[in-house]
């Protein structure tokens, strides 16, 4: 079996009109039905009440009736029990003369029954033989009962008593009125509500009146409701226990408020259909306007312009006007997000979105002819100004670029990447100039002097441009061959431009899968380590090694470190590569025997890394070499940055005891100031200085330069790259101490550094050896 979704939402009204319109009614209605509920049951509480009150009150009368017809009997019989002939022929026992009397007795009180008791409780006279024996009355009217209920004949009747005197108390004269059926109902008419009466003895009744209290009005429902009351009646007789027992119809009492009910609910009725009507109107006067604010609505998400009128001041027409307003601030919102999400936020130019969006419109449009310019730009060393003069200055030259790019080129379309990269668009027609003098002008619109907070910026930008439809006829191709140019354009140098070629593509490619087998040689271990010998002139023997990293690649053989740590700087992988030399480096010179030491070369990311210092710590702790054997070698470039920063990383790695040397010393523009600023254990003299030795020029007046500071200072200088005895000689003769080069050994694999320690001519090993 198939069960069908059910949706609340399907009962609710479609028209808010109707829902306030049955909301009001409904809620009336539930306040009229609770009131009419309320009402109907209060109305039946009085009529249940009212109906036991009155139950109380006529059995009270009732009771009195009772006693009133035995007071009349007795009175009867006093005047008989009385009268001196009667008392006489009792005396005598006359019976004639008493049987008379009685009879005549009975048809003046209209009893049924008289009868004279005798003081031993024998019948002494009756005028009728259903009385039979009285014996069991003669205690009741020993004690003075004057009335009471005794047996007649086998029916149950009201008795009542008086003394015969003569002068001494000779009988009693009784008078008896059976309390049938038709008696009762002569007395319950004398009643001021409708009652059945009668009268029982308590072991005849059934049990639940045995059980109910002696003259409570109660309620019994069978066929329909009735109140009951059982009395306790006085017998006359002993061993009888009769009880009264009246009954009242509930129902039928109750009845008489049926007409107040109906009416009741008539008035309901209408005040039901009375409020639908007031509810209806009272709906449509707010759900009017209401109706028009939906239409309104409707129109403006159709984009149509839409002003709503208001009509009044109260809370509809204010809803109108705060309407009309937010209407007009979400337009306005609208053209903010719009121009916010196809425009820059720093310069206000176009962003990649608009770009991309204008320049697949205006592919398609290209005539026979036509061609289109994408200029992928990249700012020179705009990191360096981030660095040195501050970001907010960054964002001032970024904002400067952008207007003077609008003014200088306002045919093209000139839109910003983010960072500091940037993207135009030019228009080529048939027949224009050479290719080559748009790119000039384009590259001539960048090279300039910007004045920022006071000092000089300067700005130039390397550029990559290809041509649709020959590079491309979609806006991705053309913006990948065009960032492919711009980055053999940065490749090449500062200030320059490159024209997309087809073989750019495939040196990309080679590019990226050079990347992705970087990333499985660092994750599979495809590195090795090579040692290249560092010599100690003046005591002529080998004091360390420089740790420089090969790449067996299972494919293209052996890769040079120029063919993959300028990648692997600019992919963020020399991180990971530089740990990875950091350990093997310590693990295989933990190895070597005395204090030969080991050089490392720590690149400038890494130098920036966070954790430097702890991959140091763990090198050294898990390969047990001593601190004082590692010496990690730095260029001057990490000295650009942050000076005070790299300061602090210099001193904390100074702290672990490890030695640490200055690369390539004198090709930067501050050497001597670095110099100043930190004390290195080592200055290692670049190898271009060490080329011109022999050649004529001032390169052994900078060497001389470079030894003379470096002792005064404190501080070993090594010559790299010695490969001539021409050149030991003049290093040894200006004072350098240490040399490195393929003149006493080229870089060496681990294994061979071991049987290197093996031969005993070490301290002979390379010069003259």
């Amino acid at each position: 079996m198939i069960a069908m979704p059910f949706r609340i939402d399907a009962l609710r009204f479609g028209s808010l009109k109707l829902r306030i319109a049955v909301l009001y009614a409904g809620l009336f209605a539930l306040v009229l039905a609770a009131t009419a509920l309320i009402a109907d049951q209060g109305l039946s509480r009085f009529g249940e009440n009212s109906a036991a009150r009155d139950m109380a009150a006529n059995a009270r009368v009732f009771d009195e009736i009772l006693t009133l017809r035995a007071s009349q009997m007795r009175g009867s019989a006093d005047v008989l029990a009385r009268d001196f002939g009667f008392r006489e022929a009792v005396a005598t026992g006359d019976g004639a003369t008493i049987g008379s009397a009685l009879e005549s007795l009975k048809s003046r009180s209209r009893s049924d029954a008289a009868f004279v008791v005798g003081l031993d409780g024998s019948l002494v006279a009756a005028g009728d033989a259903r009385i039979g024996s009285t014996e069991a009355m003669w205690s009741a009217l020993d004690e003075g009962r004057q009335r009471g209920i005794i047996r007649v004949g086998g029916q149950l009747s009201l008795a009542a008593a008086s003394p015969i005197m003569s002068p001494d108390l000779t009988g009693w004269l009784v008078l008896a009125q059976p309390l049938d059926r038709a008696e009762l109902d002569r007395l319950v008419q004398l009643a001021a509500i409708e009652l059945d009466a009668r009268v029982e003895l308590a072991g005849d009744l059934p049990e639940w009146m045995r059980l109910a209290t002696n003259g409570e009005v109660f309620e019994r429902t069978a066929d329909e409701r009735f109140l009951y009351q059982v009395s306790s009646v006085p017998a006359l007789q002993e061993g009888l226990e009769p009880r009264l027992v009246l009954r009242h119809s509930l129902s039928r009492s109750l009845a008489q408020y049926s007409s107040l009910q109906y009416l009741l609910a008539a008035l309901a009725l209408g005040g039901i259909v009375l409020v639908v009507g007031l509810s209806w109107r009272v709906a449509r006067t707010v759900t009017g306007p209401l109706q028009k604010l939906d239409e309104a609505t409707r129109l403006i998400a159709e984009g149509r312009d839409v002003d709503l009128a208001t009509g009044s001041d109260d809370e509809i027409g204010r809803l109108a006007t705060s309407f009309n307003v937010m209407v007009a601030a979400i337009e306005e919102r609208e053209r903010k997000i719009m121009h916010v999400g196809l425009h820059d936020d720093l310069t206000g130019l176009p962003n990649r979105k608009f770009f991309l969006e204008q320049l697949d419109q205006a592919l398609p449009r290209l005539k026979d002819g036509d061609r289109v310019m994408v200029v992928y730009v990249d700012l020179d060393d705009f990191k360096l100004v981030n660095d040195t003069l501050g970001h907010p200055a960054g964002d001032a030259l970024l904002r400067d670029i952008a207007a003077h790019l609008e003014a200088c080129l306002p045919e093209a379309l000139i839109a910003r990447l983010g960072g500091d990269e940037f993207v135009l668009m030019l228009a080529i027609p048939p027949g224009a100039s050479s290719l080559a003098a748009v790119a000039e002008r384009i590259s001539a619109c960048f090279e300039r002097q910007v004045t920022i907070d006071g000092q000089q910026a300067e700005c130039t930008a390397s550029l990559g441009i290809a041509m649709a439809p020959g590079d491309g006829r979609d806006a991705s191709t053309l913006m990948k061959n065009a960032d492919l140019a711009l980055y053999r354009a940065k490749s090449e140098g500062k200030s320059t431009y490159h024209f997309f070629e087809p073989e750019l593509d495939e040196l990309a490619r080679k590019r990226r899968q050079t990347e992705l087998d970087m990333r499985t040689a660092i994750r599979e271990g495809g590195f090795v380590l090579n040692f290249q010998p560092l010599y100690d002139m003046a005591e002529e023997e080998l004091k360390g090694f420089e740790a420089l990293i090969r790449w067996p690649h299972p494919e293209r053989g052996l890769i040079g470190p120029m063919d993959f740590i300028p990648l692997a700087e600019e992919t963020g992988l020399i991180i990971p590569i530089g740990d990875w030399v950091l350990r093997e480096a310590c693990r295989q010179a933990a190895q070597w025997p005395g204090e030969v030491s080991v050089a490392v070369n720590i690149s400038p990311k890494q130098f920036a890394a966070p954790n430097l210092a702890q991959t140091i710590l763990q090198a050294l702790a898990t390969s047990g070499l001593a601190p004082s054997r590692l010496e990690l070698e730095i260029t001057e470039s990490i000295f650009i940055v942050d000076i005070e920063r790299t300061l602090s990383t210099l001193h904390n790695l100074r702290s672990l005891g490890v030695r640490i040397a200055l690369d390539d010393f004198g090709t930067g523009y501050s050497s001597l100031s670095y110099l100043r600023s930190f004390p290195f254990d080592k200055v290692k003299i670049d190898r271009s200085f060490v080329k011109d030795l022999g050649q004529g020029g001032n390169a052994h007046a900078v060497i001389r330069a470079i030894t003379t500071l470096a002792d005064a200072l404190g501080m070993d200088t090594l010559a790299e790259g010695v490969e001539l005895d021409e050149q030991f000689d003049i290093l040894k003769r200006e004072g350098c101490q240490y040399i490195q080069g393929f003149l006493f050994g080229k870089p060496m694999a681990g294994e061979d550094v071991f049987e290197l320690f093996g031969h005993s001519a070490v301290r002979s090993y390379g010069h003259g050896g």
